[in-house]
């Protein structure tokens, strides 16, 4: 669940007319201070970027899946989208499981080096495109 500041912050965002993409950005942000407080870890940035992409889609944000995506995911992820009313928890169990993976993963992936790194490759992905 969400902090409510990352929700007001990115209500805010959506008030004053920014991208879904600024919006995701404070749930991104969130992610990142919870690894590097020890909360959990991210095998890498990436990973640490999708969970923050995926808890603002959780909380609302109307984000398209990414551009190198194959067809077949968008057309999943704009079904997922319509049927958001119909999402549901997943078990405890389940819940449970998938925190203590996450725990046992390393904290490096939110360090400055890591996102930096990322960052710029992601960059030089965008120029060529």
């Amino acid at each position: 669940m969400p902090e409510k500041e990352t929700l007001r912050r990115a209500q805010a965002d959506k008030r004053a007319g920014k991208s879904a993409s600024t919006q995701a950005g404070e749930f991104v942000r969130e992610e990142i201070h919870h690894v590097r407080e020890g909360k959990h870890g991210a095998k890498n940035t990436k990973q640490a970027i999708a969970i923050g992409l995926s808890k603002a889609r959780r909380a609302g944000v109307t984000l398209p899946a990414s551009r190198s995506s194959s067809a077949a995911t968008k057309r999943s992820a704009k079904s997922a989208l319509r049927a958001g009313a119909r999402h549901r928890k997943p078990s405890p169990r389940r819940a449970r499981a998938t925190l203590r993976a996450l725990k046992r993963q390393p904290h490096k992936a939110a360090s400055r080096k890591a996102l930096s790194r990322q960052a710029k490759s992601s960059v030089r992905r965008r120029q060529h495109a």
